[in-house]
C-alpha cells in the first residue's frame, strides 16, 4: 500500500484493519449465551417497564436501563448485562432524566426574529423548517459552489447530516470539532506510530493489569469513564505502583506514589529525557525495539542531547525525582501502562510530538500486546449498511481548505480554524453556510470572539439541539433534536478488554414534535434533491447490521440488550505485527519526514507566561460533561459553579482569600464573569485551574446562565498543531481583577532562559 494512501484511511478503518491483521481468532463467536430460563431477569422497580439503551451523556456510551411507569421515565441504571459497568451508572448517567423533562428544551422548529445571539425566535413548523434550510444549502452552493458549505458535528447521530454535506460536495466537515479541539494529535501519533488508533473515544491501556502506570495530565476519576475508572482502581488494588506528572495536584495524583508537579508546556522534555536515559543506561526492551520496531537508531541519536541534568530547569523537576520516576516504570517493563491520555490540544507546536513521545516511550518499554501494557481493539463483527449517499465531484474543484498549511488534516476532515478563517476572510474561497449538531461551538473553539464575527459575516447558518445553548441563539433555523432516550441511533460495539454488542433504542416517545437526527437528515436529503439514506427508519438500518452479527433487534433485546464477545487484546511476541506498512512500530515516522516535519519528536518550548500572569488550564468535573449538563437540575445541585485555583503562596503576596469573589483577565483583555477563588497548595505558583464548561451566555438556559466563568471565552490566544491543524487552548494567560482593581501575579518560579515569554500573535484576537 502506498504510503500516502494508507494516511487516508480514517481511524476506524485502521483500528479495524489492526484487528483484523493482528491475529484475532475466534471473536466473532459469542461467548456461550444461557438459556432464556437461565438468563437473568432485569431487576424490577415498582411495576416499572424496563427498556435498554446506550447512554449519552458523555462520550463512553455506557449501556443503560430506562425504568419507565405510565409512559415516563422514573429511573436510569447501569445495565446488569454489561461486562464493563454492570449496574453502575455515574451521575451524569443518573440525570439523564432531568434532560429528558428540561423545561428549556427546544421543543419546536424555531425561526430567528431578532439579531443573531439575542434568542429570539417564532415558531414554525417543520415543513418551513426543513425547506428554509435546503433552500439555503441549495442557492448556497449554486452561488459559490460546494466548498461554501460547512459542517460542525459531534456525537454518532450528527454523522446522518454530516453525509448530506459530504453529497453535497462540501469537505468542510470537521468530523467532529472534538477532533481538532481535544483528540487530533494523539490520535494522529498513535497512528502513525502503530498504525491504530490506540486513544480516542477509547482508550486501549490495560490498566487492570499493569505493574506501573504513567499519567502526564490525564485525569482519571474527575472525568469518570465508569469502567475505565474501575480498571484504574482495579490496577491501584492489584498492586499497580502511579507516576502522575500534572502541576496540578488532581484526584490521580492523590493515588500516586510518585508525582511530579511539572512546569506547564514542558512534558516533552521530561519524556525526551526518560527516552535518553532508558537508552543510555540499558533499559529498554531490546528484544522488543530489535524485532518489532524500525527507527531506533534515529531515535537514540535524536534524544542524546536530552539529559535529565538538561530536563531539570526546564521541567522545574529535581533530577532525582526525575531519575526515581523513570527507573520505577522502568523496573516495572513491559507491564507499564503508558496511559495515551485523551484531550491533546494544549499548546499547539508541540501536541502531536508530546502524544508520539508517549508512544515511543511504551515501546520501548516493550508494553505493547502484552497485559498491562497498551492492547489490541477486538473486533467486534456487525453488518455493513449504506445508506446509499454519492458524493458530487464538483465540476471546479476548489482548493482544499487546509492543503498548505496542515499535510495531516485532510484525514480526519477540515480544521475548525480554518473554516472560520475562511469564513471571515473569504480565503481561499468564502464560507457562507454553516450546519451544527451535537456541538455548541462557542464554548469548545478557541477564541469564540473570531466565530461570533464569522457567524455575523454567514449568508444562513442553523442548528439540531436539544438546549438554548450558545449555538442556538446564534442559529436562523434551529431543529429540535430528539434526546438519546428518545430516538434510535446505531448498533454500538465496545471494543476494550470486555468486548460486547449493544444498540441504541429509545426509552419513551419523543415528546413535542422533536424528531431524531435520522429523521432529519432523511428529510433534507428529500428536500435537496439528494438520492440518500435508502432506509425508510432507523429500525430497518438496525436490523441489517444486526444481521451481520447474527442477530435481529428483537433477539438482542430477549438477551437483555447486550450479547459478549471473547476479547483478543494481546498478542504472541513471535505474531506481534501492527498495522504499520512494514508491520513495525515506528520509533520515527518517516511519513512526517516527507512533509518537512519531525520524524521524532523534539522539544518545542511553550511560551511563559508574561509578567503579572499565571497560565490558564482547565479540566473536569465528575459531574458535567463541558457545557452540555450545567443546565441539568440534579448536576447543577451538585455543582452549580466552578472555582479558581489559585496558588496559596502566590494568594498570600496579593491578599486574596479562599473563596473571595473575582473577575479574571486574561493577556487580551478580555474578562471573565465573577469567579470564587480556591486558595490551594496543589496548584503551581505559575498556573491557575478552573472547570471547563461553566459561564453559559445563553439566557435561555435558566439554570446555566451565568454560572460560574467561562474558560473558554477567556481563550483568545491559539496555535494551530503543524501537523493537522488542532488549536491549542493552554495557550493563554490570566491575572485578577478584585474589586475593581487589577492585580497583576508575582512570579514564583521564573522560567529559565530556554523558555521564552509569550508576545502575542497579531490577527489573532476580536473586538474586545
Amino acid at each position: 500500500m502506498k504510503r500516502r494512501n494508507f494516511l487516508k484511511l480514517s481511524a476506524s478503518a485502521c483500528a479495524a484493519l489492526a484487528a483484523l491483521q493482528l491475529g484475532d481468532k475466534d471473536i466473532f463467536r459469542p461467548v456461550q449465551a444461557r438459556s432464556a430460563a437461565e438468563a437473568p431477569k432485569l431487576p424490577g422497580s415498582l411495576g416499572a417497564k424496563e427498556i435498554t439503551s446506550v447512554c449519552e451523556m458523555c462520550f463512553w456510551r455506557c449501556p443503560i436501563v430506562g425504568k419507565v411507569k405510565n409512559g415516563r421515565l422514573v429511573k436510569i441504571e447501569g445495565n446488569p448485562k454489561s461486562p464493563a459497568n454492570g449496574t453502575r451508572v455515574c451521575a451524569r448517567g443518573n440525570s439523564g432524566v432531568q434532560l429528558l423533562y428540561d423545561p428549556d428544551r427546544i421543543k419546536y422548529p424555531l425561526k430567528r426574529t431578532g439579531s443573531r445571539g439575542e434568542g429570539k425566535w417564532a415558531r414554525i413548523s417543520w415543513d418551513e423548517a426543513l425547506d428554509e434550510v435546503a433552500h439555503n444549502l441549495k442557492e448556497t452552493k449554486r452561488k459559490y459552489g460546494p466548498h461554501a458549505l460547512a459542517f460542525f458535528d459531534h456525537g454518532a447521530s450528527a454523522e446522518f447530516m454530516r453525509d448530506i454535506f459530504k453529497t453535497l460536495g462540501s469537505e468542510n466537515y470537521t468530523n467532529e470539532p472534538a477532533f481538532f479541539q481535544c483528540v487530533g494529535p494523539a490520535a494522529l501519533a498513535y497512528l502513525m506510530t502503530y498504525g491504530y488508533v490506540t486513544t480516542g473515544t477509547r482508550q486501549y491501556i490495560d490498566m487492570k493489569n499493569a505493574k506501573a502506570m504513567l499519567f502526564i495530565g490525564t485525569h482519571i476519576g474527575e472525568n469518570v469513564h465508569v469502567s475505565h475508572v474501575r480498571e484504574f482502581i482495579e490496577g491501584l488494588q492489584n498492586g499497580a505502583k502511579l507516576v502522575v506528572v500534572d502541576p496540578r495536584y488532581s484526584a490521580s495524583a492523590a493515588k500516586a506514589d510518585i508525582y511530579l508537579p511539572i512546569r506547564p508546556g514542558t512534558d516533552t522534555a521530561l519524556l525526551l529525557a526518560w527516552m535518553n536515559f532508558i537508552i543510555s543506561e540499558g533499559l529498554y526492551n531490546k528484544e522488543f525495539v530489535e524485532k518489532h520496531c524500525t527507527g531506533f537508531d534515529e531515535l537514540k541519536k535524536a534524544v542524546k542531547k536530552y539529559t535529565l541534568q538538561w530536563a531539570s530547569p526546564i521541567c522545574d523537576l529535581p533530577v532525582r525525582d526525575m531519575k526515581k520516576a523513570i527507573l520505577l516504570l522502568a523496573g516495572n517493563s513491559p507491564h507499564v501502562a503508558v496511559h495515551p491520555g485523551r484531550h491533546s490540544t494544549w499548546y499547539g507546536r508541540g501536541d502531536t510530538g508530546r502524544h508520539q513521545a508517549l508512544a515511543i516511550l511504551a515501546a520501548l518499554f516493550g508494553a505493547v500486546g502484552v497485559e498491562g501494557g497498551l492492547y489490541f481493539p477486538t473486533h467486534v463483527k456487525k453488518g455493513h449498511i449504506s445508506f446509499g449517499c454519492v458524493e458530487e465531484e464538483p465540476e471546479t474543484p476548489a482548493k482544499s481548505i487546509s492543503e498548505d498549511y496542515y499535510p495531516f488534516a485532510s484525514t480526519f476532515g477540515s480544521p475548525t480554524s480554518k473554516i472560520i478563517e475562511a469564513t471571515l476572510t473569504g480565503k481561499p474561497y468564502p464560507v457562507k453556510l454553516w450546519g451544527i449538531n451535537g456541538v455548541n461551538i462557542l464554548q469548545t473553539i478557541s477564541n469564540p470572539y473570531h466565530t461570533m464575527e464569522a457567524i455575523k459575516k454567514l449568508d444562513f447558518i442553523f442548528c439540531e439541539e436539544i438546549l438554548p445553548t450558545e449555538t442556538a441563539i446564534w442559529s436562523d433555523i434551529v431543529l429540535p433534536g430528539a434526546t438519546y432516550l428518545e430516538r434510535y441511533d446505531t448498533v454500538y460495539t465496545f471494543d476494550l478488554l470486555t468486548p460486547y454488542l449493544t444498540v441504541r433504542q429509545p426509552v419513551v416517545k419523543p415528546m413535542f414534535e422533536v424528531k431524531s437526527s435520522f429523521w432529519i437528515a432523511r428529510e433534507l436529503a428529500k428536500r435537496t434533491g439528494l438520492k440518500c439514506f435508502n432506509y425508510n427508519n432507523e429500525v430497518e438500518f438496525i436490523e441489517e447490521e444486526l444481521k451481520g452479527a447474527g442477530l435481529t433487534l428483537k433477539e438482542l433485546n430477549q438477551k437483555g440488550g447486550i450479547v459478549s464477545y471473547k476479547a483478543n487484546p494481546y498478542r504472541d511476541p513471535k505474531e506481534f505485527k501492527v498495522a504499520t506498512e512494514d508491520g513495525k512500530v515506528q520509533l520515527a515516522v518517516e511519513d512526517f519526514a516527507d512533509e518537512d516535519l519531525d520524524p521524532v519528536p523534539k522539544f518545542v518550548p511553550t511560551p511563559a507566561p508574561p509578567k503579572g500572569y499565571v497560565r490558564l488550564v482547565y479540566g473536569r468535573s465528575p459531574v458535567h460533561t463541558f457545557s452540555r449538563t450545567m443546565n441539568n437540575k440534579w448536576l447543577h445541585n451538585e455543582a452549580p459553579e466552578n472555582l479558581l485555583w489559585l496558588n496559596d503562596k502566590v494568594a498570600k503576596k496579593v491578599n486574596i482569600k479562599d473563596g473571595e469573589e473575582v473577575v479574571l483577565e486574561n493577556q487580551d483583555g478580555y474578562r471573565s464573569w465573577p469567579i470564587k477563588i480556591k486558595v490551594t497548595p496543589g496548584i503551581r505558583p505559575d498556573t491557575a485551574y478552573m472547570v471547563h464548561g461553566f459561564g453559559s451566555r445563553s439566557k435561555q438556559l435558566s439554570k446555566a446562565y451565568k454560572q460560574g466563568a467561562s474558560d473558554q471565552f477567556l481563550v483568545t490566544e491559539y496555535e494551530d498543531d503543524p501537523f493537522m491543524g488542532a488549536s491549542s487552548h493552554r495557550t493563554n494567560f490570566i491575572r485578577i481583577v478584585k474589586a475593581g482593581k487589577v492585580i497583576n501575579l508575582p512570579e514564583l518560579c521564573p522560567p529559565p532562559k530556554d523558555i521564552p515569554r509569550f508576545v502575542p500573535q497579531k490577527n489573532r484576537t476580536g473586538g474586545k
